[in-house]
């Protein structure tokens, strides 16, 4: 509910609306909307909360009731006898996904383009200083000089920051995600629901994509816990019964970085010309 996190959550999404242009790159952005479930009365309260705030902030924001929820997205399971009923939603139409590998390919593309080296399966051991400043960074492949660090590892920014003296506020902790064989469209938005951990949307070619909540402990672990998944599932399916007869092909879990606020964390160190980006979550 920080301004200051609605303003840099506004100014990413329309940067994401013309980032096929600025990387002359399709990534098949789909402004779907992003749908949250609610199912008790403190959610509708923190519900409501975040859409008023995001529109003080000028950002668009909407409140559903069950029956609206049913229509906007009809596969979900809005009847009051099941152990999550839906209550309402929060909806953010200009929400939605991009095919990540394509988002990837642009980035790298463009970075080539202009000049940027981009090197794989090369491991930071550590940084070069002179006194408080830093001019390099040591990998397996020998030193890399260079006249500004950024450290921008997601979960394990920790790991880096502590190779040159820095203590982040942040915890490290893996988050499922699972996909499904491939299904006829089923799905028109992406739906999210934080009291039962799990996310769902369907993508181009035609699979589910899952993603459930962060193991409780801190991990650098990329295999994810069982138990997490099976309660993923069910909630899945409860939410979703059209789902119950679908195959999971495989499950993952990637390394999320925690911030104590879910804030991200951006900008300059102590340490000159070394910059920092992280602490974005769940939020990528």
């Amino acid at each position: 509910l920080w301004d200051e996190s609605a303003a840099i959550y506004e100014h990413s999404l329309k940067l994401w609306e013309h980032l096929s242009e600025e990387l002359e790159y399709e990534i098949l952005l789909s402004q779907r909307g992003v749908l949250g479930l609610v199912h008790s009365l403190g959610d509708r309260r923190e519900g409501m909360r975040r859409v008023n705030a995001n529109r003080l902030n000028g950002i668009d924001a909407e409140w559903l009731t069950p029956a609206e929820v049913k229509a906007f997205c009809p596969i979900v399971n809005i009847s009051p006898d099941v152990r999550y009923p839906v209550i309402g939603g929060t909806l953010q139409r200009r929400g939605g996904i991009a095919k990540h590998d394509y988002v990837a390919w642009a980035f790298a593309r463009k970075a080539d383009e202009m000049g940027v080296d981009l090197i794989q399966n090369c491991e930071v051991s550590g940084f070069d200083l002179d006194g408080g400043r830093v001019r390099g960074v040591h990998t397996n492949r020998g030193l890399i000089a260079a006249n500004k660090v950024a450290i921008c590892a997601a979960g394990h920014s920790t790991v880096l920051a502590e190779m040159i003296g820095l203590d982040l506020p942040i915890e490290s902790h893996p988050l499922q995600a699972l996909v499904s064989e491939l299904l006829q469209p089923v799905l028109n938005c992406v739906v999210m629901s934080n009291a039962v951990h799990v996310y769902v949307s369907q993508a181009p070619k035609g699979e589910l994509v899952m993603g459930a909540g962060m193991d409780p402990y801190n991990s650098y672990s990329q295999r994810g816990s069982p138990h997490v998944i099976e309660y993923q599932l069910a909630a899945a399916c409860e939410l979703f019964p059209i789902f119950s007869r679908a195959h999971v092909l495989r499950t993952w879990a990637g390394i999320v970085d925690v911030s104590p606020d879910a804030s991200p964390i951006l900008g300059l160190t102590p340490i000159e010309n070394l910059f920092i980006n992280c602490g974005w979550g769940t939020g990528g």
